[in-house]
């Protein structure tokens, strides 16, 4: 077998296979999944595996990532917690189930415990799976078009909102809404992963905050 087919085209389905193995495995942790991507990404890439996947230099701008990341986020949030949730749940009859961040609620060390999990998790893992790896492979795979491009979007969109089963119907519709909008983000900027991860990780600080003080 070609060892180029190995390399470009097996390796990353064999290392999606797995993932969604895990997943269905019910011991599925989104840094485990990043991992299992990163090799995929240094088998396929060998020396360039952290620019394939967007980690470029000049994305490692102090302003970018210390100024507009954190504005953007907190932007998006706002209009996260007070457009689209009300929005959504008027539509689905459904509020946001986001029983499973009770115990953080007024919790200064489980909430400090959690903000450096969201950064690993969500921030790093969730942007390396889904826009540092697979969207960008599945670019690679069916092109650059602009139809290619949607399909990217809503294709992966769905799937982010999907593994949030947990926040119930309304928490998955929100989810893949912000999902794809990180996926716009990404593709305007050119693939700057360390900016999608900035501003995933404020996003999610941001909501952090709302938690703990109980305004979630």
């Amino acid at each position: 077998m070609n060892k180029t087919f190995l390399t470009t085209k097996l390796t990353p389905v064999i290392a999606i296979v797995l993932c969604y193995i895990l997943y269905l495995s019910g011991n599925f942790y989104m840094i485990i999944a990043a991992l299992i991507l990163l090799i995929a990404s240094a088998i396929e890439y060998k020396k360039e595996i952290f620019s394939s996947l967007g980690f470029q230099r000049k994305g490692i701008n102090i302003k970018n990532l210390l100024i507009v990341a954190p504005l953007l986020g907190i932007v998006i949030f706002f209009f996260y917690g007070y457009v689209m949730m009300p929005s959504v749940t008027y539509l689905t009859g459904q509020p946001i189930d986001f029983s499973v961040f009770e115990p953080y609620k007024g919790n200064l060390p489980a909430t400090l415990s959690l903000f450096a999990l969201i950064w690993a998790s969500a921030a790093f893992g969730e942007e390396i799976v889904f826009r540092g790896y697979l969207m960008r492979q599945f670019t690679k795979f069916f092109g650059s078009s602009k139809i290619s491009l949607v399909i990217n979007i809503l294709l992966f969109g769905f799937i982010f909102g999907y593994i949030h089963a947990y926040q119930g119907l309304s928490g998955q519709i929100l989810s893949g809404i912000t999902g794809m909008l990180l996926a716009i983000i990404f593709h305007i900027r050119k693939n700057d992963l360390w900016f999608n991860i900035a501003l995933h990780g404020f996003i999610d600080t941001v909501a952090l905050v709302y938690i703990y003080y109980g305004w979630l």
